[in-house]
């Protein structure tokens, strides 16, 4: 056995360094076409920038104005977070390190490539939208990208070996973008602004510790339970029904985020911890857990 095992290796090494490099090849050539995708994204994004909006002429927080008439938890929350005269969040940019499962029924999730750790993310509120461009990591010298977005009203969720082959594309103005535009107003935590009456959302009381928000971008409008924590501040965000993907088939399933680990960002109290689930027959199943590294804001002036 041992000889024979000799004999094979010089065979063996080429091969190797062929498979390598030719690796290598496919994923610079990749990195180049995705990074031309997210470009024409990007610029899809800024456009929405010209909107206008309900409450665009406001600038900054006035409690006097914004809170009464809203339920006790929602007032209590923009107390917790947000000081009077801050400004409105015109923009955020978000990168995040995690770990990521792309299918439902997967039971182990994938880190994100080992190299970064990160996935970047665009958002913009005067229209709401968002861009989420990430890439993980599947085996050594296999990189899936992925982009997850919401822009004019449309949803994309798009997953590319490599950035060349595809192994997952949907984008549309069906239960696509209503999914996507719900992501948009679960993670407003880190743009809290953008959940204010001023900027047109409408909140409903439910309990003590958690009520209704609806927020609307154009025909599409959507509703989420926010749950708010013994200290006021949001730890749970659920969709009775959210189009998740099995297969080549989506499917409607109830969906939650958690949100912790709060900090003061740019004098806002924002969570830089994240977690999202589908809750199936066989229970919740978590297949996004990331941790913030970097967030700016732009704001409105």
């Amino acid at each position: 056995m041992g000889p024979s095992l000799m004999t094979g290796l010089p065979w063996l090494v080429p091969v190797l360094c062929a498979i390598t490099l030719a690796a290598i090849g496919f994923s610079a050539h990749g990195a180049r076409r995705w990074a031309a995708q997210v470009e024409a994204l990007n610029r899809s994004l800024d456009a929405a920038r010209t909107v206008v909006k309900r409450g665009m002429t406001l600038r900054a927080y006035c409690p006097s104005t914004e809170l009464p008439g809203l339920p006790a938890p929602v007032q209590r929350y923009f107390t917790l977070v947000l000081k009077e005269g801050q400004a409105l969040v015109a923009t955020a940019a978000i990168e995040m390190v995690g770990t990521f499962d792309m299918a439902a029924t997967t039971k182990t999730p994938r880190p994100f490539t080992s190299r970064r750790f990160t996935s970047r993310q665009r958002v913009e509120t005067a229209r709401p939208g968002f861009l989420w461009d990430a890439r993980i990591s599947m085996a050594p010298c296999v990189v899936m990208r992925v982009i997850d977005s919401y822009i004019q009203g449309s949803g994309r969720l798009r997953a590319s070996v490599w950035g060349l082959f595809t192994v997952a594309k949907v984008q549309g103005t069906g239960e696509i973008a209503r999914g996507e535009f719900m992501r948009f107003a679960a993670e407003a935590a880190w743009y809290p602004t953008a959940l204010l009456p001023s900027q047109g959302v409408q909140w409903e009381a439910v309990d003590a510790h958690s009520a209704n928000a609806t927020i609307d971008d154009g025909p599409l409008a959507v509703t989420l339970l926010f749950g708010f924590d013994d200290t006021g501040l949001i730890s749970t965000v659920r969709a009775q029904a959210r189009g998740c993907m099995v297969g080549s088939r989506m499917v409607m399933m109830p969906w939650e985020c958690r949100l912790s680990n709060y900090e003061v960002c740019n004098g806002m109290t924002v969570p830089m911890r994240g977690e999202a689930a589908w809750i199936g027959p066989h229970g919740r199943k978590p297949y996004f857990q990331g941790t913030v590294t970097s967030l700016a804001h732009e704001f409105r002036i």
